[in-house]
């Protein structure tokens, strides 16, 4: 088994790249999507400031605008393709019903599982239980929480199955550790993508509500590999040097109490750019959304639109240095490709 021990993602990255492009310590692994490396046994990735989750080497490409967005979708235990699909029209591919995801992890946490198995009993929400049992013992080693159901998974042929599969949360000195599982990660997209954002949120937002810090991030990766693409190369031939993360930074939760409520309401509405003008008197609590959010779906609904100029200035307006610079990466990128397609 190896441990890559990283301030944040995108130390983590640097690091995993590096283990891929070694001669030893992984086997070529034909799957369902295609032939990948794969390292030879799990590897244990501890993130020491998971708080730094936003991705900032060009050379990886990542989408800012959905991955916080699709945390805050996990944080309102949605299942709901369609606030997802217009960040990401690639999402509609994993869903069996054009219309749901099946292994959605927020609906998993908050609503997936019923009370004792009862048909007749509501939902079950992991997430305020897991908070109750370390308010009522911060020593407790029993705070699970669970999103492989054997019932719907096992042997599934769902496009959908969970890949993270539970969490372990407990509090040692007065910060609380996070421990993720995961039968099958893809180092690119998913273990140093997306999982960094959507699991440190939730996280963040267990150690606010228990009024505690936040303290390491540990990703266990069962089968731990990297798809053998074009997307790959590129990264191996990127510059990854070593990179001072901006500390000008907004928390995404500062309410806990009013933080789930607000990411209800914000995936509630279809997020477009008229929307945001139209809704823009909603008092949240949680700066996050009036100041990180807002811009950022500004500035997507105007890439979208081909409006640049107005992009750049909604991107201007993102209070985070770190989704600011990420988001301005990306969109720099996108007008580029654009005006070089319709160059006349």
């Amino acid at each position: 088994m190896k441990v890559i021990n990283a301030r944040g993602v995108n130390d983590a990255l640097r690091k995993g790249v590096k283990l891929f492009s070694l001669r030893a310590g992984f086997r070529e692994q034909d799957s369902r999507n295609g032939p990948t490396l794969e390292a030879i046994g799990p590897v244990v990735t501890v993130y020491q400031r998971p708080w730094e989750r936003v991705l900032l080497y060009p050379g990886r490409d990542a989408n800012p605008f959905f991955h916080l967005v699709e945390a805050i979708w996990m944080m309102a235990g949605s299942n709901d393709l369609e606030q997802l699909t217009y960040f990401n029209s690639g999402m509609s591919k994993f869903s069996d019903d054009g219309e749901t995801l099946n292994g959605a992890y927020g609906y998993r946490w908050f609503q997936h599982f019923d009370r004792l198995g009862a048909i007749d009993r509501p939902e079950y929400d992991q997430v305020e239980k897991v908070i109750e049992v370390l308010q009522k013992d911060p020593e407790s080693r029993r705070a699970v929480l669970q999103m492989w159901d054997a019932r719907s998974d096992l042997d599934s042929s769902s496009k959908d199955i969970p890949c993270n599969t539970n969490i372990y949360f407990k509090i040692r000195d007065q910060k609380l550790q996070m421990t993720v599982c995961n039968r099958s990660n893809d180092m690119i997209w998913g273990a140093y993508g997306a999982n960094a954002v959507h699991m440190s949120v939730l996280q963040e937002y267990i150690a606010k509500a228990l009024n505690v810090e936040m303290g390491e991030y540990y990703q266990f990766s069962d089968s731990f590999h990297v798809y053998l693409t074009p997307q790959w190369s590129e990264l191996m031939n990127s510059n990854l040097d070593p990179i001072d993360y901006p500390q000008q930074q907004v928390p995404v939760v500062t309410d806990a109490s009013t933080f789930i409520e607000e990411c209800k309401h914000f995936i509630a509405h279809r997020p477009t750019f008229d929307w945001w003008h139209l809704n823009r008197p909603y008092q949240y609590t949680n700066p996050i959304f009036t100041e990180v959010l807002y811009p950022m779906v500004m500035a997507y609904a105007c890439h979208k639109d081909r409006e640049y100029a107005l992009a750049h200035n909604c991107v201007q307006e993102i209070k985070a240095a770190d989704w600011q610079k990420a988001c301005d990466v990306w969109i720099r990128k996108r007008q580029i490709n654009y005006e070089i397609r319709n160059a006349k």
